[in-house]
């Protein structure tokens, strides 16, 4: 899995696996896309006005938590 953000375009991409296929993108809301591939399985999340979605009360960091472990980090990924 891997993040991305563009601050040129504020734009934001998960992205869960490489597809090498096109993919079709389902426009959810003004501010989100996913990505399918022709399997039907997720590739990635585009989070449009990224700025906006990521810094919530969280203030911009990624959290990423295992719950069966209890083990967790952050990193910023969004500046305002």
């Amino acid at each position: 899995m891997r993040l991305t953000y563009d601050p040129r375009y504020n734009v934001a991409y998960i992205r869960l696996r490489e597809e090498t296929t096109q993919v079709e993108t389902l426009r959810i809301s003004d501010e989100l896309n996913i990505d399918l591939s022709p399997d039907g399985q997720v590739c990635g999340i585009e989070l449009l006005n990224a700025n906006e979605q990521l810094l919530q009360p969280d203030q911009g960091k990624l959290l990423v938590s295992n719950t069966q472990t209890g083990a967790h980090w952050e990193r910023m990924v969004a500046t305002a």
